[in-house]
């Protein structure tokens, strides 16, 4: 398909830098994709993730396909460039917002059929629809339909999963080749693992998923309710089932000291809500720690949020000015301190690609998080 897809560059340990090139352009890896779930990062605009240093952000396929539609975002020249950032963007399947709303949507094998939150219209995505739906959004990397099973699961649960993920993932592909030759596109998809905390059903899943060459694999069902360890112990026994050559993308991952750790087992990809969710609702992340700007404590408080920052928001505000807008629900403090939160996440991923390079990340790991929270690794 024309240019090499992944490159890598510097390796330190387990623990991998490279690139990933794109028809919108190339972005580094180890990558953070902010979420503009309806085809913007919320209070942020295309210039502002530029200046905050994003590469790639991820649109929702669920809620791009209810507002505006495919076929809108299509004849505006596909998701890049209807937004106006013109840069790689990525498409979810749409599979976690089913596992969220499992209230309105019922799974059955043919695929995922739900309600909208919206309008309470009925609707069906099977395998064959998400990767129509995401062809049409014209992301650069896209995603197959996968079934994510809530934590804890039986055991049952988690293998039908894992299951119906494979039927899933082999209904794809022919369908996304064809798209590709009929559109003239070069548009990647990737594979999705399941198998909640079950090492038998990941190693299955694994072997299953990477036996269809897929352009790239991403570690889905974690990261919803299980904890740290479980988590640490699923990804490190997965990873070992993942080729080399290949982009490794852990869904939904977003905590800093998260990060850190699944780049230490050779992750390239993460995306969440966490920072700019929690930014909007008074709580932001520095060197120091996360820190609820929100607080009475802060009222008078002429510090910016993050001392050890160098972004636009930490030159020039104060906390106790971030704080009063909050409180007087002006989106002015929205923006800034999503900015921030979002500048500090590109910033974080800039230093261990460079300390991947200069094989030093463990010693970098240790030396954040002793800063961050106090953790001794």
């Amino acid at each position: 398909m024309g240019e090499q897809f992944f490159k890598l560059i510097a390796t330190d340990g387990t623990a991998r830098r490279g690139e990933i090139a794109t028809p919108h352009g190339t972005f580094q890896t180890p990558a953070f994709m902010p979420v503009g779930t309806t085809g913007a990062v919320k209070a942020l605009t295309a210039e502002h993730l530029e200046e905050c240093g994003a590469e790639i952000i991820l649109g929702n396929t669920y809620h791009l396909y209810l507002r505006p539609g495919p076929k809108i975002v299509k004849s505006q020249g596909g998701l890049a460039r209807f937004t106006g950032w013109n840069k790689p963007t990525l498409t979810d399947s749409g599979g976690y917002q089913v596992f969220s709303m499992r209230d309105i949507s019922h799974i059955t094998d043919e695929g995922v059929e739900f309600k909208s939150h919206l309008d309470g219209s009925r609707h069906l995505f099977t395998p064959h629809k998400v990767i129509e739906i995401e062809h049409d959004l014209g992301a650069d990397i896209i995603m197959s339909l996968d079934q994510c099973v809530p934590y804890p699961a039986e055991k049952q649960l988690a293998s039908t999963g894992v299951w119906r993920t494979f039927e899933w993932a082999k209904a794809s592909l022919p369908l996304h080749g064809r798209l590709n030759e009929e559109n003239k596109t070069t548009i990647r998809l990737f594979g999705i693992l399941q198998g909640s905390v079950y090492k038998d059903l990941r190693t299955q899943s694994a072997q299953e998923i990477v036996s269809f060459d897929f352009d790239g694999y991403a570690i889905g069902g974690l990261s919803v309710g299980e904890s740290k360890i479980e988590m640490e112990e699923i990804l490190a026994h997965t990873m070992q089932y993942l080729p080399d050559d290949k982009p490794r993308y852990f869904m939904g991952v977003g905590y800093p000291e998260d990060i850190l750790m699944a780049v230490s087992y050779g992750v390239d990809m993460f995306d969440c809500v966490l920072p700019t969710r929690n930014a909007r609702t008074g709580n932001v992340f520095t060197s120091e720690g996360q820190l609820t700007y929100r607080n009475a404590d802060y009222a008078d408080d002429d510090r910016p949020l993050d001392p050890n920052c160098d972004c636009q928001v930490c030159r020039r505000y104060s906390r106790a000015y971030i704080r009063h807008l909050y409180n007087q629900s002006e989106i002015t403090g929205m923006v800034l301190a999503t900015y921030h939160s979002t500048y500090f996440y590109q910033n974080l991923m800039r230093n261990i690609r460079r300390a991947i390079e200069e094989e030093r990340f463990g010693a970098f790991r240790k030396d954040f998080l002793d800063r961050y929270c106090g953790r001794n690794l």
